[in-house]
Protein backbone atom coordinates (compact mmCIF):
# COMPACT_ATOMS: atom_id res chain seq x y z
CA UNK A 1 0.00 0.00 0.00
CA UNK A 2 1.73 3.23 -0.98
CA UNK A 3 2.45 5.83 1.47
CA UNK A 4 0.29 8.74 2.03
CA UNK A 5 1.66 12.10 0.62
CA UNK A 6 2.89 14.76 3.52
CA UNK A 7 1.64 18.40 3.27
CA UNK A 8 3.78 19.57 6.13
CA UNK A 9 3.39 23.44 6.96
CA UNK A 10 5.64 25.98 8.83
CA UNK A 11 2.48 27.55 10.97
CA UNK A 12 0.57 24.15 11.76
CA UNK A 13 1.03 22.34 15.13
CA UNK A 14 0.89 18.47 14.93
CA UNK A 15 0.29 15.55 16.76
CA UNK A 16 3.60 13.09 15.95
CA UNK A 17 3.09 9.48 16.43
CA UNK A 18 5.39 6.49 16.09
CA UNK A 19 5.58 2.57 17.05
CA UNK A 20 8.74 0.43 17.45
CA UNK A 21 8.91 -2.41 15.07
CA UNK A 22 6.31 -5.05 16.56
CA UNK A 23 5.08 -2.87 18.77
CA UNK A 24 8.14 -4.14 21.02
CA UNK A 25 8.64 -2.17 24.50
CA UNK A 26 11.90 -1.09 23.47
CA UNK A 27 11.11 2.29 25.36
CA UNK A 28 10.14 0.09 28.48
CA UNK A 29 11.00 2.78 31.31
CA UNK A 30 14.33 2.57 32.89
CA UNK A 31 16.83 5.15 34.40
CA UNK A 32 19.17 4.80 31.04
CA UNK A 33 16.29 5.21 29.06
CA UNK A 34 15.09 7.90 31.02
CA UNK A 35 18.53 9.43 30.81
CA UNK A 36 18.41 8.72 27.05
CA UNK A 37 15.57 9.62 25.85
CA UNK A 38 15.75 12.96 27.70
CA UNK A 39 19.16 13.86 26.48
CA UNK A 40 18.26 13.38 23.06
CA UNK A 41 14.59 14.91 22.66
CA UNK A 42 16.54 18.12 24.41
CA UNK A 43 19.53 18.53 22.04
CA UNK A 44 17.01 17.61 19.09
CA UNK A 45 14.64 20.39 20.08
CA UNK A 46 17.58 23.17 20.60
CA UNK A 47 19.52 21.96 17.51
CA UNK A 48 16.31 22.42 15.26
CA UNK A 49 13.98 25.37 16.52
CA UNK A 50 11.16 23.20 16.86
CA UNK A 51 8.10 24.70 19.44
CA UNK A 52 7.40 21.60 21.60
CA UNK A 53 4.48 21.76 23.70
CA UNK A 54 3.67 18.39 24.73
CA UNK A 55 4.85 14.93 24.58
CA UNK A 56 4.86 11.43 26.19
CA UNK A 57 6.93 8.23 25.75
CA UNK A 58 5.04 5.12 26.32
CA UNK A 59 6.92 1.90 26.64
CA UNK A 60 6.29 0.66 22.37
CA UNK A 61 5.83 3.91 20.96
CA UNK A 62 5.97 7.82 21.53
CA UNK A 63 3.65 11.41 20.87
CA UNK A 64 4.78 14.36 20.29
CA UNK A 65 3.07 17.84 19.89
CA UNK A 66 5.47 20.37 18.28
CA UNK A 67 5.17 23.04 15.92
CA UNK A 68 8.62 23.60 13.58
CA UNK A 69 9.12 27.29 12.56
CA UNK A 70 11.39 26.89 10.03
CA UNK A 71 9.73 23.86 7.97
CA UNK A 72 12.29 21.42 9.52
CA UNK A 73 10.22 19.05 10.52
CA UNK A 74 10.99 16.28 8.64
CA UNK A 75 15.07 16.90 9.48
CA UNK A 76 14.41 17.16 13.36
CA UNK A 77 12.27 13.79 13.82
CA UNK A 78 15.12 12.06 11.09
CA UNK A 79 17.36 13.40 14.23
CA UNK A 80 15.47 12.31 17.05
CA UNK A 81 14.32 8.80 15.77
CA UNK A 82 17.91 8.21 14.41
CA UNK A 83 19.59 8.65 17.62
CA UNK A 84 17.19 7.17 19.72
CA UNK A 85 17.35 4.49 17.50
CA UNK A 86 21.12 3.56 18.09
CA UNK A 87 20.81 4.81 21.89
CA UNK A 88 18.24 2.82 23.04
CA UNK A 89 18.76 0.22 20.60
CA UNK A 90 22.14 -0.05 22.44
CA UNK A 91 21.00 -0.06 25.68
CA UNK A 92 18.41 -2.91 25.39
CA UNK A 93 20.50 -5.15 22.84
CA UNK A 94 18.66 -4.78 20.00
CA UNK A 95 20.36 -4.42 16.42
CA UNK A 96 18.44 -3.81 12.82
CA UNK A 97 15.17 -2.28 12.27
CA UNK A 98 13.70 -0.23 15.60
CA UNK A 99 10.38 1.62 13.95
CA UNK A 100 7.81 0.01 12.64
CA UNK A 101 7.45 2.63 10.16
CA UNK A 102 7.68 6.07 9.46
CA UNK A 103 6.59 8.54 12.33
CA UNK A 104 2.50 10.33 11.65
CA UNK A 105 2.39 13.92 11.85
CA UNK A 106 -1.65 15.10 11.95
CA UNK A 107 -2.37 19.10 11.80
CA UNK A 108 -4.32 20.37 15.14
CA UNK A 109 -6.10 22.78 13.08
CA UNK A 110 -8.19 24.86 16.17
CA UNK A 111 -7.70 25.07 20.11
CA UNK A 112 -10.42 22.62 20.95
CA UNK A 113 -8.22 20.03 18.81
CA UNK A 114 -5.04 20.86 20.46
CA UNK A 115 -5.95 20.72 23.83
CA UNK A 116 -7.77 17.26 23.40
CA UNK A 117 -4.59 15.68 21.94
CA UNK A 118 -2.88 17.16 25.10
CA UNK A 119 -5.05 15.49 26.86
CA UNK A 120 -5.00 11.97 25.27
CA UNK A 121 -1.04 12.66 25.31
CA UNK A 122 -0.55 12.61 29.23
CA UNK A 123 -3.05 10.44 29.60
CA UNK A 124 -0.79 7.17 28.12
CA UNK A 125 0.10 5.43 31.14
CA UNK A 126 -3.20 4.99 32.81
CA UNK A 127 -5.70 5.14 29.86
CA UNK A 128 -4.00 1.72 29.13
CA UNK A 129 -4.39 0.59 32.89
CA UNK A 130 -0.58 0.29 33.43
CA UNK A 131 -0.32 2.43 36.31
CA UNK A 132 -3.42 4.52 38.25
CA UNK A 133 -2.37 8.05 38.53
CA UNK A 134 -0.73 10.24 35.70
CA UNK A 135 2.30 11.32 38.24
CA UNK A 136 3.17 7.31 38.35
CA UNK A 137 4.11 7.08 34.71
CA UNK A 138 7.86 6.70 35.41
CA UNK A 139 8.93 7.35 31.64
CA UNK A 140 9.11 10.58 30.28
CA UNK A 141 6.19 12.76 30.36
CA UNK A 142 5.94 16.18 29.87
CA UNK A 143 3.48 16.93 32.81
CA UNK A 144 6.19 17.75 35.54
CA UNK A 145 7.60 20.67 33.30
CA UNK A 146 3.72 21.97 31.95
CA UNK A 147 2.62 21.92 35.56
CA UNK A 148 5.65 23.99 37.02
CA UNK A 149 6.79 25.62 33.69
CA UNK A 150 10.07 25.49 34.76
CA UNK A 151 12.94 23.95 32.27
CA UNK A 152 14.49 20.36 33.18
CA UNK A 153 18.27 19.53 32.36
CA UNK A 154 18.90 16.18 31.24
CA UNK A 155 22.00 14.62 29.86
CA UNK A 156 23.43 14.17 26.43
CA UNK A 157 25.74 11.04 25.67
CA UNK A 158 28.21 11.64 23.63
CA UNK A 159 28.64 8.80 22.34
CA UNK A 160 31.11 10.12 19.15
CA UNK A 161 33.35 11.89 21.80
CA UNK A 162 33.32 8.67 24.16
CA UNK A 163 34.69 5.85 20.66
CA UNK A 164 37.34 9.02 19.78
CA UNK A 165 38.54 8.99 22.74
CA UNK A 166 40.46 5.97 23.74
CA UNK A 167 40.73 2.20 22.16
CA UNK A 168 37.30 0.06 22.34
CA UNK A 169 38.45 -1.93 25.97
CA UNK A 170 39.05 1.64 27.49
CA UNK A 171 36.16 3.31 27.19
CA UNK A 172 34.33 2.33 30.17
CA UNK A 173 30.04 2.51 30.44
CA UNK A 174 28.28 4.10 27.86
CA UNK A 175 26.51 6.25 30.14
CA UNK A 176 29.75 7.03 32.18
CA UNK A 177 29.58 11.05 33.56
CA UNK A 178 33.04 11.25 30.89
CA UNK A 179 30.57 11.59 28.05
CA UNK A 180 27.66 13.43 29.48
CA UNK A 181 26.81 17.41 28.24
CA UNK A 182 23.66 19.15 29.74
CA UNK A 183 21.34 19.61 27.34
CA UNK A 184 18.02 22.01 28.80
CA UNK A 185 14.77 21.28 27.51
CA UNK A 186 12.23 24.18 27.75
CA UNK A 187 8.59 23.05 26.73
CA UNK A 188 6.88 26.30 24.24
CA UNK A 189 3.38 27.43 25.78
CA UNK A 190 0.19 26.69 24.03
CA UNK A 191 -0.69 29.16 21.96
CA UNK A 192 -4.22 29.44 23.96
CA UNK A 193 -4.77 32.85 25.46
CA UNK A 194 -4.55 33.56 28.55
CA UNK A 195 -2.10 30.06 28.91
CA UNK A 196 0.52 32.19 29.35
CA UNK A 197 -0.64 32.30 32.84
CA UNK A 198 0.93 29.24 35.14
CA UNK A 199 -2.22 29.38 36.88
CA UNK A 200 -4.55 28.51 34.19
CA UNK A 201 -2.24 26.04 33.18
CA UNK A 202 -2.38 24.44 36.05
CA UNK A 203 -6.55 24.10 36.23
CA UNK A 204 -6.27 22.91 32.71
CA UNK A 205 -3.76 20.10 33.88
CA UNK A 206 -5.69 19.39 36.84
CA UNK A 207 -8.89 19.00 35.12
CA UNK A 208 -7.28 16.58 32.57
CA UNK A 209 -5.55 14.14 34.88
CA UNK A 210 -9.23 13.99 37.01
CA UNK A 211 -10.87 12.93 34.20
CA UNK A 212 -8.44 10.32 32.90
CA UNK A 213 -8.08 8.96 36.30
CA UNK A 214 -11.50 8.88 36.69
CA UNK A 215 -12.03 7.07 33.54
CA UNK A 216 -9.32 4.53 34.45
CA UNK A 217 -11.29 3.69 37.84
CA UNK A 218 -13.74 2.63 36.17
CA UNK A 219 -12.05 0.59 33.37
CA UNK A 220 -9.57 -1.11 35.24
CA UNK A 221 -10.07 -2.86 38.45
CA UNK A 222 -6.16 -3.61 38.55
CA UNK A 223 -2.90 -2.31 37.09
CA UNK A 224 0.21 -3.22 36.56
CA UNK A 225 1.89 -0.76 38.69
CA UNK A 226 4.90 1.47 37.81
CA UNK A 227 7.36 -1.33 39.37
CA UNK A 228 5.34 -3.62 36.81
CA UNK A 229 5.84 -1.30 33.64
CA UNK A 230 9.90 -1.12 34.41
CA UNK A 231 10.12 -5.05 34.70
CA UNK A 232 9.18 -5.90 31.22
CA UNK A 233 11.36 -6.84 28.73
CA UNK A 234 12.18 -4.29 26.18
CA UNK A 235 11.95 -6.87 23.58
CA UNK A 236 8.83 -8.72 24.84
CA UNK A 237 6.10 -8.09 21.53
CA UNK A 238 2.91 -7.93 22.88
CA UNK A 239 -0.29 -8.80 20.72
CA UNK A 240 -1.15 -6.63 18.54
CA UNK A 241 -4.72 -4.54 18.53
CA UNK A 242 -6.49 -3.46 15.89
CA UNK A 243 -6.02 0.03 13.86
CA UNK A 244 -8.31 1.96 12.53
CA UNK A 245 -7.07 4.78 9.79
CA UNK A 246 -5.72 7.82 11.38
CA UNK A 247 -7.40 11.15 9.91
CA UNK A 248 -5.59 13.37 7.58
CA UNK A 249 -6.31 16.44 10.26
CA UNK A 250 -7.72 17.00 13.99
CA UNK A 251 -10.73 19.96 14.31
CA UNK A 252 -13.79 20.34 15.81
CA UNK A 253 -14.97 22.81 12.75
CA UNK A 254 -16.07 21.24 9.86
CA UNK A 255 -14.83 24.51 7.69
CA UNK A 256 -11.89 23.93 9.04
CA UNK A 257 -11.68 20.39 7.77
CA UNK A 258 -13.44 21.14 4.52
CA UNK A 259 -10.50 23.92 4.11
CA UNK A 260 -7.63 21.66 4.57
CA UNK A 261 -8.98 18.83 2.70
CA UNK A 262 -9.44 21.17 -0.20
CA UNK A 263 -5.87 22.51 0.41
CA UNK A 264 -4.81 19.16 0.52
CA UNK A 265 -6.10 17.74 -2.73
CA UNK A 266 -4.50 20.81 -4.75
CA UNK A 267 -1.06 19.95 -2.81
CA UNK A 268 -1.64 16.17 -3.84
CA UNK A 269 -2.28 17.05 -7.47
CA UNK A 270 0.82 19.52 -7.96
CA UNK A 271 2.75 17.01 -6.47
CA UNK A 272 1.38 14.10 -8.67
CA UNK A 273 1.65 16.38 -11.88
CA UNK A 274 5.35 16.84 -10.73
CA UNK A 275 5.94 13.96 -9.84
CA UNK A 276 5.40 12.60 -13.15
CA UNK A 277 7.42 14.78 -14.72
CA UNK A 278 10.43 14.05 -12.62
CA UNK A 279 10.23 10.15 -13.33
CA UNK A 280 10.14 11.47 -16.98
CA UNK A 281 13.41 12.80 -16.84
CA UNK A 282 12.87 16.11 -15.72
CA UNK A 283 14.75 16.85 -12.26
CA UNK A 284 13.97 20.34 -12.02
CA UNK A 285 9.89 19.49 -12.03
CA UNK A 286 8.69 22.27 -9.46
CA UNK A 287 7.01 20.40 -6.64
CA UNK A 288 4.60 22.36 -4.37
CA UNK A 289 6.74 24.10 -1.48
CA UNK A 290 5.16 22.07 1.37
CA UNK A 291 6.51 18.97 0.05
CA UNK A 292 9.15 16.81 0.86
CA UNK A 293 10.89 16.41 -2.76
CA UNK A 294 13.20 13.40 -3.98
CA UNK A 295 16.44 13.76 -3.26
CA UNK A 296 18.91 15.01 -5.81
CA UNK A 297 22.22 13.42 -5.71
CA UNK A 298 24.74 15.44 -7.03
CA UNK A 299 25.81 14.61 -10.43
CA UNK A 300 22.01 14.58 -10.64
CA UNK A 301 21.96 17.89 -9.36
CA UNK A 302 24.67 19.39 -12.15
CA UNK A 303 21.56 17.62 -14.69
CA UNK A 304 18.96 19.31 -13.62
CA UNK A 305 20.70 22.67 -13.09
CA UNK A 306 21.97 22.22 -16.78
CA UNK A 307 18.71 21.70 -17.80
Amino acid sequence: MSRPLRMLEASAIYLVTIRCLQGRLFLRPSRETYDVLGGVLARAVRLHGVELFAFNFASNHLHLIVRAPQGNLPQFMQYLLSNISKKVGALVKWRGAFWERRYAAQPLLDEAALLDKVRYVLAHGVKEGLVRRCSEWPGLSALPLMRDGNPRTFRWMNWTRRCRSAPASRRGPRLDERWAEPEELKLTTLPIRGFDRLSLVREFLDDCVRAIEKQARLTYRKVMGAQGVCDQHPQHRPARPERSAAPRCHTTIQRLREEFTERYRSFASAFLEASAAWRAGNLGAPFPLTAVRPFLWPGQARIADAA
